[in-house]
């Protein structure tokens, strides 16, 4: 039935940009936000089916939020959402700074 309402895939999206993921959450999409955002990886969040309206409605959207990415940074994104899945520690770049004291 949900591929009557078009839930049963991601949303549409330019031959520029991939899909990386879907939250199902408010909570899931800030911290998947949050963790681009800090590596400076562009996204663009589309809500699936319906999901707009009634996030507009309800404050959330039992759809999901689809997150595109551009397609050259498919890789580097996966890997970090891979990490943060896995409980992986991921590296500061302000760690590299070994010896500096202020």
């Amino acid at each position: 039935m949900d591929h009557l309402f078009g839930l049963d895939k991601p949303a549409s999206h330019d031959e520029y940009t991939a899909h990386l993921t879907t939250a199902h959450d408010n909570v899931e999409l800030s911290i998947l936000r949050s963790i681009l955002e800090a590596e400076e990886i562009p996204y663009r969040i589309r809500e699936r089916g319906s999901g707009g309206v009634v996030k507009v409605i309800a404050g959330y959207s039992m759809y999901g939020s689809d997150i595109f990415v551009p397609v050259a940074l498919l890789e580097k994104a996966n890997e970090l959402l891979d990490a943060y899945r896995n409980g992986d520690p991921v590296e500061d770049c302000a760690e590299d700074t070994e010896g500096d004291e202020v």
